[in-house]
């Protein structure tokens, strides 16, 4: 009797350790070499963050850096429950290409995707008056553009029955990006055509008549204010909805 009761437990471990290991496999171990250093350091916090909160099956995720990670509790922006905070400040293309196993696993009803500007701005490093040190320095607006497209792609592929939204990178009050992040977007726009994803346009709701981001939506030039969240959640609300 002592055997058999031995046996179980022990078979239960062994199911419970598999488990665990098989969890914890869905989150990156190492990060980016486009990180800079202190996104290094928040990007394993809030993996952290992201394994004692796992993602439910049906979900909607929101995919993205400071700018959705800054959103904090986006179900009391639109009224709902289901909404998952997947922002990590500082994050690149690459990072998130890293961590979509999670993702992935949780075959989640919608996924919407916001990335880019962390990158574009270490294209222009030399123009960034930020002290920012980087390991190594994202080569050009197409690599980003084609990672974001890589990111859908392997999403698409695993994910056929997931509704897939891909926000246009959000304009700037820096001139030096204005080119750059309207490459990205024509990139974004042009293989919306191809249907693995709907296109949604927040750059033309932020900009201003100089290619800017509106002043009054942004507190550094960058990041938004209550204003801009708002403005953000009216103009999403129909994409949540439907």
């Amino acid at each position: 009797m002592n055997r058999i009761f031995l046996h179980i437990t022990l078979f239960l471990v062994l199911v419970a350790t598999s488990n665990m290991q098989a969890q914890e496999s869905l989150y990156p171990k190492t990060v980016s070499n486009y990180h800079n250093d202190w996104t290094k350091g928040h990007y394993k916090e809030r993996i952290a963050t992201f394994q004692e909160a796992p993602l439910t099956h049906g979900g909607i995720v929101f995919i993205g850096n400071s700018i959705t990670e800054q959103g904090k509790d986006w179900n009391e922006k639109f009224d709902t429950t289901q909404i998952y905070n997947r922002g990590i400040a500082g994050d690149v293309t690459d990072g998130v290409l890293l961590r979509l196993d999670e993702v992935i696993h949780s075959q989640p009803s919608k996924i919407f995707i916001l990335i880019g500007i962390n990158d574009l701005f270490s294209v222009h490093h030399k123009e960034d008056t930020r002290d920012l040190h980087y390991e190594q320095f994202v080569p050009s607006a197409n690599y980003v553009a084609k990672n974001i497209l890589a990111v859908v792609n392997q999403l698409h592929t695993a994910l056929p029955e997931t509704k897939i939204y891909v926000r246009t990178v959000l304009p700037t009050r820096e001139t030096f990006l204005k080119k750059d992040i309207l490459k990205v977007n024509r990139f974004l726009k042009k293989h919306a055509k191809d249907g693995s994803y709907t296109l949604i346009d927040l750059y033309s709701e932020f900009v201003d008549d100089n290619g800017l981001m509106t002043a009054s939506l942004t507190r550094d030039g960058v990041h938004l204010t209550p204003e801009g969240y708002a403005k953000w959640v009216a103009f999403e609300t129909p994409y949540i909805s439907e």
